[in-house]
């Protein structure tokens, strides 16, 4: 682990799950290493799929025997998603993942986090 500079503690400028960027430093929870060198990345393991929801069936189960527009709830589609989404960051000494559940916004949300990583990454200044 690396020291603290002297000077106060630093804001947090990005929270991304269990990880945590101030200016110099990557906050993990175990430890504080210098952001300088780091990498990000992110991988979206997210399935979709899609298929006649369970109220549909039964809707149709139900109302098949007063009239025929009961196989109508046939068409009630329901959409689930499956996987993860894991944002990973790795550099001079340490290496951390944290996965987030699927959704549909999740796989957007993800890489927009890990552009202002590397964003802050970018300008942090060399660890003296």
């Amino acid at each position: 682990m690396y020291p603290v500079p002297h000077g106060g503690p630093e804001p947090v400028l990005l929270q991304i799950g269990d990880m945590a960027l101030t200016s110099t430093h990557v906050i993990l929870p175990y430890g504080q290493f210098p952001l300088h060198g780091a990498v990000w990345t992110v991988q979206d393991s997210t399935q979709v799929t899609e298929g006649i929801s369970t109220a549909g069936i039964v809707l149709t189960v139900i109302f098949v025997w007063f009239c025929l527009l009961g196989l109508l709830f046939l068409l009630m589609k329901e959409r689930r998603y499956l996987g993860f989404v894991s944002i990973s960051v790795t550099g001079p000494g340490f290496h951390h993942t944290a996965q987030f559940p699927p959704g549909p916004q999740s796989g957007a949300w993800a890489a927009q986090a890990v552009a202002q990583a590397r964003a802050i990454t970018a300008a942090a200044p060399p660890y003296a």
